[in-house]
């Protein structure tokens, strides 16, 4: 896969999926801790996480076309209805805050802890 068509199925996956998350192996197989603590962290709140393996393509291009999106070169990245949110440790911070629980508009009385 070229960079130019990375670039394009990134933007695809943000502007598609209401949740999206670029990470280090699959849903099965997270092949990191921030993947795996990420991945976990959104599943709270959603079964429809729509998880793009940036190993199973050319992974520094996946780093490039997600830097072009959000100014990181860090995977894991999330994104809810195509708004960037951050890695795993950003999405802990929303997580405690209360306000992941907004962003992905659950009711945060709902939201397991």
């Amino acid at each position: 896969m070229t960079g130019n068509a990375v670039q394009r199925r990134v933007t695809r996956k943000i502007e598609e999926h209401s949740v999206v998350l670029f990470m280090k192996g699959s849903e099965l197989m997270p092949q990191c801790g921030y993947s795996r603590t990420a991945l976990g962290i959104l599943k709270r709140y959603s079964d429809d996480v729509e998880v793009v393996d940036v190993l199973s393509g050319p992974t520094e291009e996946y780093r490039d076309a997600l830097e072009d999106e959000t100014g990181w070169t860090t995977i894991p990245q999330a994104f809810a209805e195509g708004e960037f949110l951050g890695g795993a440790d950003i999405l802990k911070q929303l997580d405690d805050s209360g306000e992941l629980a907004e962003k992905l508009d659950e009711d945060p009385a709902s939201a397991p802890f």
